[in-house]
Order: C-alpha cells, then structure tokens, then sequence
C-alpha cells in the first residue's frame, strides 16, 4: 500500500503552532534533564552559597537559601504541568460527556444539567480554587479540584451547543433512520466534528490552569514554602531582584515561555 507522502505531514499545523511545539518541547526537556545538566535536590541548603551566581556546574546559580536553582526550577516546571494536565483531564472529560447526554436526551435533564453549569459559571474560577483552598491551605488537592471544577464548564457548554446541531443534521437523521445505534452515530459522525474543538480548548485550557496555579501561589494562597513552584519561587525571590535579577527572571522566563508555547500551539491555520 502506497503511503502518503512526509510532506503533507507539516502542512496540517501552521507555522506559529511548529513554535508552540517547540517551546513546550524546550520546557519539558528543561524539566525532565535537569538533574544530568547539574541540577541536585530541590530542597537541598547550603547556607554558604547564599545568592551564589551560576556557574558551569550550576547553570542557574543558588537563592536565598543556598538551593540549587535548576533544579527548583525543573521541579516548578514538572509540578505546573502536571496539576495542568490532571486539571484539564478531569475537567473534559465528564464536562463533555455530560455535554453530549444533555444534547442528546434534551428535556429535562439537560435544563439541570445547563442550570448547574450557569451555576457554576456565575462563580470566577479564581475564587472557586480560593474557597476549596481555604479549607486546606498549601495543599496540592484543592488546587486540582478548584481548576476542575472551574474548567469543566467550558467544555460542557461547547459539546452541549455543538451536539444539538449536528444531532439534527440530515447526515445523522439519516443514520438513525438506516438504524445505526447511538455507539456508530458517536464515534463515526460526533467525535470527528467535536475533537478538533475539544483539543483547542484542552490548550487554551493548560494554560489557564498553569497561569491560576502560579498566580494562587505568587498570593500565598496557594502551594507554599519550600515547595518548589513557579508562583512561589517568584514570591520568595522578589526581595533579592537587586542583588540576584537572573533568580527571578528565570521562574518568569519559563512561565512566560510555556504560556506562550500553549496559546501559539492553539491558534488555528489560516483558512480553516
């Protein structure tokens, strides 16, 4: 079988989103190498190497506390990922499950549905992951579950809006009269057309969930001291911008970078 050629294969992503791929992939190298390009334990102090710059071996020198900054830093990186990825997971998931069956069933069921999520929505995230938060301050949970539970709306408002249209098109019409169950109408007529929506918003969706954390964390009010997180290390660092710049920048540099890699990796190809 003849197969297609590699040269349609980039034509499918625009130049902008190749960018956004390329920054993420630096970011997560960043956070997965850390520890063979010199960076140690996150939490190790060595009080005598207070501010010290970076160096060949430490490539990010140490802050306040003596702690090698690399590897803090890597640390933030793999943590903000990972509550972004489990956030949004928990969140599109059921949000769009919920989406389609309120789609599908209509009536009654779908009015709750819409009201719980209206609900919801009159609440800004923010101050839903500030209320979970404050009943266990510094934990990892309520953060995940506040940006859950603030994401999963957008996802069932889209599937829901998406769904009521094409379950009444003449294509799906058809397949129903031809006596196709709900399985084949899903995954051959709903999926294609509900996917490449679900995934944008998946992106757009890590970024606010890297962007809330980190903002939580700058407050105080979310993940605190010694953990290891980009909104935290900023806090902490803010006091010795004089002394040590490159210690601040470089929380900065790599949040400014990964936003920058999701959202360019979000934007669609021009005529699509």
């Amino acid at each position: 079988m003849k197969s297609l050629p590699l040269s349609l294969l980039p034509s499918r992503l625009a130049a902008s989103q190749w960018t956004g791929i390329a920054l993420l992939l630096a970011i997560i190298l960043l956070a997965l190498l850390a520890p063979w390009l010199g960076g140690g334990d996150p939490a190790r102090q060595q009080l005598q190497r207070f501010l010290e710059a970076p160096s060949l071996l430490h490539p990010l020198g140490f802050d306040q506390l003596g702690r090698d900054m690399l590897a803090r830093l890597a640390h933030g990186t793999r943590l903000s990922l990972s509550l972004a990825l489990l956030s949004v997971a928990s969140a599109a998931i059921p949000g769009s499950l919920l989406g389609l069956l309120a789609a599908w069933c209509g009536g009654w069921f779908e009015r709750v549905l819409a009201a719980v999520a209206d609900a919801v929505l009159a609440l800004p995230g923010l101050l839903l992951v500030l209320l979970l938060a404050a009943f266990a301050p510094g934990g990892f949970w309520p953060l995940y579950v506040g940006i859950s539970l603030a994401l999963w709306v957008e996802y069932f408002r889209v599937v829901r809006a998406a769904s009521k249209v094409l379950l009444s098109s003449p294509q799906i019409e058809a397949s129903r009269m031809l006596g196709f169950g709900p399985a084949y109408i899903v995954r051959h007529q709903l999926l294609p057309e509900l996917l490449p929506r679900l995934f944008t918003l998946m992106r757009f969706g890590l970024a606010g969930a890297v962007l809330a954390m980190s903002a939580l964390g700058f407050v105080g009010v979310g993940l605190q001291p010694p953990t290891p997180e980009l909104g935290v290390m900023m806090i902490e660092l803010l006091p010795y911008y004089h002394e040590a710049p490159w210690l601040i920048a470089a929380p900065v540099a790599v949040l400014f970078v990964m936003l920058l890699g999701l959202l360019l990796l979000s934007r669609q190809r021009e005529g699509t």
